[in-house]
């Protein structure tokens, strides 16, 4: 059966390390009306901790964004995805892809990696229709939509998006990611959002190539990024103005949002946040 991740995602969810997330955490969001969580950091391949966010929620989707190919085994990630998927079935949506470069001494022919990794989980039992790539250029976007649901792009902008549309068609899945600030000062906003844009991603070749291909200049990506460059990656104002900037990805053709809430400290609760948030999105 084909899996309707359009409808079950629904229009926004939440992005977060998995590190960083909890039953309760997971369970709130559900109660708050965010269609899905989003898993970042590299979950591990043996995925216990889908398992417990699944048990702790009736319906949220837990995904993860993503499972890195150079980490994970390919066996023993279909063999997880087989387990989480006979205990909770259609509410895990497993996203996976190659990291970056610059983190992994065997990065080599990305492409042809994740094709043959693709392979292998499909081979095991994983339904194409159950698997996301991450993606950014127009080679991996058209893997994403020739081979499996769709596809989940990072640290983008609506202009991206309105391409990336053009290349994957209408069907495949558009889950985009996007940084937010519920800061209504730009000043003290963009002082919380830039380090998290800076540090990894302006020094990561395939994130900036990627901006240079939707025209931002040396300038813009050169030391901490250009305060254009910024707001751009980094929704920032009240709840409402945040909520009218994440629309915009659906406007421009992404079918679901993945909400990265930053905040000054990594230890504050972000529940306040995601509730103001929710509210401003009219979500639940």
């Amino acid at each position: 059966m084909t899996q309707n991740w359009h409808g079950l995602l629904g229009p926004f969810g939440i992005w977060r390390s998995a590190s960083m997330v909890t039953p309760e955490l997971a369970a709130e969001l559900e109660r708050l009306g965010y269609g899905a969580l989003w898993l970042g950091g590299s979950p591990s391949a043996d995925l216990a901790i889908v398992d417990e966010l699944l048990r702790a929620t009736k319906e949220l989707v837990i995904a993860t964004g993503i499972v890195n190919m150079w980490q994970s085994d390919a066996h023993e990630v279909a063999a997880s995805y087989a387990r989480i998927e006979a205990s909770y079935p259609g509410r895990f949506l497993l996203g996976v892809g190659a990291g970056h470069r610059e983190a992994t001494k065997r990065y080599a022919r990305p492409q042809e990696t994740i094709v043959a990794y693709v392979d292998v989980l499909i081979a095991d039992g994983v339904p194409a229709d159950s698997l996301v790539l991450a993606a950014l250029g127009p080679k991996m976007l058209r893997l994403a939509a020739e081979r499996t649901a769709g596809a989940h792009p990072y640290l983008v902008t609506p202009a991206y998006v309105e391409q990336a549309r053009q290349i994957v068609g209408a069907g495949p899945l558009l889950a985009v990611e996007h940084k937010a600030v519920l800061e209504a000062d730009p000043l003290t906003a963009r002082a919380i959002g830039r380090p998290r844009v800076q540090r990894p991603y302006l020094g990561l070749v395939n994130y900036t190539n990627n901006l240079r291909r939707l025209g931002w200049s040396e300038a813009d990506l050169a030391g901490a990024g250009s305060d254009a460059l910024i707001d751009a990656l980094v929704a920032h104002g009240d709840p409402g103005q945040v909520a009218a900037q994440l629309r915009e990805f659906a406007d421009a053709g992404a079918d679901h949002v993945c909400v990265q809430l930053l905040d000054a400290s990594v230890d504050a609760d972000p529940v306040p946040g995601y509730r103001q948030l929710a509210a401003a999105l009219e979500l639940g």
